[in-house]
């Protein structure tokens, strides 16, 4: 199966985002081929690197397997586990929301102090339910506080819900990311 072509922005049913327009709120979709998780937490490391407050949880491979993967906090590289281990025969959903619940901590530290950029690894199959991180996500866009997560492209639907229609819908392509977080930056000390 081909991967979509996405242009830089997705017009969402209820807005005409584009790069022009200075939207705080951003997904970046995928189909699941490309190296999204990659690609939002060198992203966001950058950023803090260059001297941008931003707080919240990138996902990352800790080793080989499933289970080494983690949500990392962007600001105190503390790492919380993504799955369960469920034994080998299982066939069940491995996510493990209680790890997820656990790093929903470093998106309320966002509020805590002045913060550049919110990042949340994913709007998943537990934030369309209204669980995993929605609480803190909704919290953040409530307070206009900059957030930048990642979506399957399955998921387009209840992001769009979700966010209202707001959500401006990037290209996984860091040069997209670098424009819509200096326009972001621009509206904000315009504002």
């Amino acid at each position: 199966m081909s991967q979509p072509e996405l242009p830089p922005t997705v017009s969402s049913p209820n807005h005409t985002g584009t790069l022009q327009q200075a939207f705080p709120l951003a997904a970046i979709v995928h189909s699941g081929a490309e190296a999204v998780d990659e690609l939002l937490a060198r992203f966001a490391l950058d950023l803090r690197a260059s001297g941008w407050q931003v707080r919240g949880v990138v996902q990352c491979s800790c080793g080989p397997d499933k289970a080494d993967i983690a949500l990392v906090d962007v600001d105190s590289g503390q790492r919380f586990a993504l799955f369960q281990q469920l034994g080998p025969g299982s066939t069940s959903c491995s996510l493990d929301p209680a790890g997820v619940t656990a790093a929903s901590v470093s998106l309320r530290d966002a509020f805590e102090s002045t913060t550049d950029l919110a990042v949340a690894n994913r709007f998943g199959a537990l934030e369309a339910s209204g669980r995993g991180l929605a609480a803190e996500m909704l919290a953040l866009m409530s307070e206009g506080v900059p957030l930048l997560t990642v979506v399957n492209h399955t998921y387009l639907p209840q992001w769009r819900s979700f966010s209202g229609g707001y959500g401006v819908e990037l290209q996984a392509s860091r040069q997209v990311l670098d424009e819509w977080f200096a326009r972001i930056q621009h509206g904000r000390r315009g504002a």
